[in-house]
């Protein structure tokens, strides 16, 4: 359920509404918007259905939320929300681009892939550490060694970093090094995970899973959100269909769907959908002319030597033209191209 106040409601009224929910046993969240403020009540609703919250003085109306998710509701929060990753913003006026290679293979490979992104517009660097693949004996990542090229490369580029964490041992390791912890497709209903990662203060980069449905995508979000974590980001990275021509097939539709059902920013992932270098920038023109907040993208300086996931990774030189194409784009729904971190730091985000 959502309480709506009146505009020019003052902090004491607000005080006092929050006072009378939290009697009935109930959590409170409150979202300050510029004309008005929603406190979102979170537990048995039912308890409320005496309370006259109506009669309360700073209430304007009152809402019952349906929806199975709740804090990550569009209804929950008073205007769409800010994911500040380091010094990048997504989810605000300007497309945020992440950019970098599937997995980290190398300190020198990784620093001329950031310096290149960078260069070109993006805002965030990506690259797993821990490589989540189908076979065993593919390579899974350099692990900690990867975290620690990560880290020193942001030190001298000032990209905040986006990689991967797969398990809950590793939630803690990975959180020292990340300014935002990925959470993959095939572990997007690993709900251990989930919690886990709700309970440290990271931003999180959620990927829809292989089949799953919008709503189930929502209610994972909600797991990390009911934890205390609300700096989440939601990725379409394409959906396993019978269609064989693609790697996945990109859910265009899921955009506006999410911005309507959401108040967390939508990225989109082509290189996943697509899986060909080829089909990077229609998807990527797809996603942005349909709402989404912004791309994330494999880059590599060699492709054909990539240890995972060349086949769709984009050339520097590719990923460069692909920043210039898509400014036309950018101009046609009124936001910028921007957000990319400007000065170097060694430190991941508070």
């Amino acid at each position: 359920m959502i309480v709506v106040t009146r505009r020019g409601v003052s902090d004491a009224e607000i005080d006092r509404i929050r006072e009378r929910i939290e009697q009935l046993g109930l959590r409170t969240h409150i979202s300050r918007g510029e004309h008005r403020t929603i406190i979102g009540c979170i537990g048995d609703e039912a308890r409320l259905a005496e309370a006259s919250l109506l009669s309360l003085p700073g209430v304007e109306s009152v809402t019952p939320v349906m929806k199975p998710y709740k804090l990550a509701a569009r209804e929950f929060v008073a205007e769409p929300s800010r994911v500040r990753v380091g010094n990048a913003v997504i989810g605000g006026p300007a497309l945020a681009v992440i950019a970098g290679p599937c997995s980290v293979e190398g300190r020198d490979m990784l620093r001329t892939t950031a310096q290149s992104v960078k260069q070109s517009g993006a805002a965030l660097l990506r690259g797993g550490a821990y490589k989540p693949r189908s076979s065993p004996y593919a390579f899974q990542g350099l692990g900690v060694a990867g975290l620690e090229m990560l880290a020193q490369v942001r030190a001298e580029t000032g990209l905040p970093i986006v990689t991967e964490v797969m398990d809950t041992r590793q939630v803690e390791e990975v959180s020292g090094f990340a300014d935002m912890l990925q959470i993959g497709a095939r572990n997007m209903q690993n709900f251990a995970l989930l919690s886990e990662v709700g309970s440290v203060q990271r931003p999180v980069l959620l990927k829809r899973g292989l089949s799953a449905t919008i709503k189930e995508l929502l209610m994972a979000a909600e797991y990390i959100m009911a934890r205390g974590n609300r700096d989440v980001v939601l990725c379409e990275r394409g959906i396993r269909t019978y269609e064989t021509a693609t790697r996945n097939t990109m859910d265009v539709a899921a955009i506006p769907v999410l911005k309507r059902e959401t108040h967390l920013p939508v990225i989109v992932d082509p290189s996943h959908a697509g899986g060909r270098a080829d089909l990077v920038a229609p998807l990527s023109f797809a996603a942005i002319a349909a709402g989404a907040d912004g791309l994330i993208v494999e880059v590599h300086p060699c492709p054909a030597e990539a240890l995972s996931d060349g086949d769709q990774s984009l050339t520097l030189e590719g990923f460069g033209r692909l920043m210039e194409q898509l400014q036309p784009f950018a101009t046609a729904v009124a936001r910028p191209l921007g957000g990319a971190a400007t000065s170097p730091t060694g430190t991941a985000a508070a």
